[in-house]
């Protein structure tokens, strides 16, 4: 789990995950106040992973001749990733180099 570049103090799963879903909104660290943003790599990683598996199960596996429930799957997978991308994501000091 990512920690504050400053004080070393972690940044909980939630404030996490409501930076992400806020559109990427800068987190402040509780301890110490400094804000960090998040990357570009990571907001690509978090695109990649919420999408992606959609269309590779859609597309590519297709495992049941049904299109619905091969959304469904891609989709159930995209969840996944998505409840799993605030330990992926990485945010920076906001006056830092992105």
């Amino acid at each position: 789990m990512q920690k504050c570049e400053n004080c070393k103090s972690p940044f909980s799963w939630r404030k996490i995950y409501k930076s992400l879903s806020w559109f990427y909104k800068p987190i402040e660290c509780d301890n110490c106040g400094t804000k960090h943003k998040i990357t570009m790599f990571s907001r690509s990683t978090v695109a990649a992973i919420s999408t992606l598996p959609i269309w590779i199960v859609f597309y590519f596996l297709s495992p049941f001749n049904n299109g619905y429930v091969n959304i469904g799957i891609g989709a159930i997978i995209s969840i996944v990733g998505v409840l799993l991308a605030p330990y992926i994501v990485q945010y920076k000091e906001k006056g830092e180099e992105l």
